[in-house]
């Protein structure tokens, strides 16, 4: 397993790293952005399309591997496995729609497919899975802005393809070719392990506050400047001055770090003691021998001999010891967690929430054809925006009824 870094900054530094993987890890949200390609281009029925829209939605939520492999591995091998399954499949996709290799069997695409969306499983448990541990006494919040970054990121890609590539299908993949493995790469380093602060801290909310605060206004931003795009003719600095803008929301979280380095918090001493008087005042009672604590060390060596006794009666055999299962707020292994009820109304109540509005995704292109859009970009981000606020808001109601 990888080291675990210590101090109060490297878990705020890897949690800004993480938000930029988990840009990266919604790649599976932007099937709309390509799909229309793959029906014009490759001249596939719409049948044929909602089975590729299938391998999308398993490869996105097949993280059964991730998570395991969380549990063995340091963070960086599950994100460089992330890392290779884009490239690869999204490349194959890449070289479909470009026309650069023709004729590719269409099971050929649809392994291809899902393999680039199993990056996004991926990518999202190891950030997820490393910052659930560096930060336990948030984990709602943690989740939250996590998951909503990656609902979030279906609107930044929208935002890179109509402001840079005019809606290029083609150039939209090859950032998910070779984009999203670089940003990784870079980053993997700073996605790890770290001290875990035990106690609560007034500070650590006002940071997640301003994370918070500083997301909302990044999807209320992407949304606003596609319609925008949409319904004005911008000039092309235009564009690229939103893109700007955009960048520095999306490095907003390192001003969390930065602000810890200049102006670290101050640390409570020790208050001094007035005079040797009363420090032996302190401690001399302590130090009374006394009849009472002989009478209570005594009654301490009768109890540890029949404890003694018991642990030896529980190894031969004569009783039998039953492990105290954990409660709810604990610490589950898989194998204590299959057998609650809990776990399979979470599972039923994903599956059934989460399988409508990936139907609706999948099929977000042909909606907005057939209600007269000429392109998805608009639809994309207003989806996107409503995913991320379901998401952020989650995590953060589901952390003030835990606390």
């Amino acid at each position: 397993m990888q080291a675990v870094k210590a101090g109060t900054r490297p878990p705020w530094v890897g949690f800004a790293a993480a938000l930029w993987v988990g840009i990266a890890a919604g790649n599976s949200y932007c099937f709309p952005l390509y799909s229309h390609s793959l029906k014009s281009v490759l001249g596939f029925s719409q049948q044929q399309l909602t089975v590729l829209g299938v391998a999308n939605d398993f490869g996105e939520n097949t993280g059964i591997l991730p998570g395991v492999a969380c549990n063995y591995f340091p963070p960086w091998v599950v994100l460089l496995v992330g890392v290779v399954s884009s490239f690869f499949g999204y490349g194959v996709i890449w070289l479909a729609i470009t026309q650069t290799v023709r004729d590719l069997p269409y099971w050929v695409l649809w392994v291809a497919l899902m393999l680039a969306a199993n990056s996004s499983a991926w990518l999202g448990t190891a950030v997820i899975v490393t910052n659930l541990r560096n930060f336990p006494l948030s984990r709602g919040t943690v989740a939250g802005l996590l998951k909503g970054y990656i609902a979030l990121s279906a609107a930044v890609f929208t935002e890179v393809s109509i402001m840079l590539f005019n809606g290029s299908a083609s150039a939209v993949l090859l950032v998910f070719t070779l984009g999203i493995p670089v940003i990784c790469l870079v980053l993997m380093y700073y996605v790890r392990p770290c001290t875990p602060a035990l106690e609560p801290d007034p500070s650590e909310n006002a940071h997640f506050m301003f994370t918070q605060v500083t997301s909302l206004a990044l999807a209320v931003f992407l949304l606003t400047t596609t319609i925008l795009k949409n319904s004005l003719n911008l000039d092309q600095m235009v564009s690229y001055m939103f893109i700007a803008i955009m960048v520095v929301f999306l490095l907003s979280p390192l001003a969390i770090p930065i602000k810890m380095t200049l102006f670290p918090a101050r640390k409570m001493g020790f208050r001094p003691v007035d005079s040797s008087e009363s420090l032996n005042s302190k401690t001399n009672p302590l130090l009374t021998h006394s009849s009472s604590s002989t009478t209570l060390a005594s009654s301490n060596e009768d109890e540890d001999v029949s404890y003694v006794n018991m642990l030896l009666a529980v190894g031969e055999g004569a009783i039998k010891s039953k492990k105290r299962r954990p409660r709810r707020g604990e610490d589950f292994s898989f194998s204590e967690a299959i057998v609650k009820v809990d776990f399979w109304l979470l599972w039923t109540a994903y599956f059934l929430g989460i399988g409508s509005g990936v139907t609706v995704l999948n099929n977000l292109a042909q909606i907005a054809g057939s209600l007269g859009f000429k392109d998805t970009s608009t639809l994309m981000s207003l989806f996107s925006f409503c995913n991320f606020l379901g998401r952020l808001g989650g995590g953060a109601v589901s952390e003030y009824f835990v606390r």
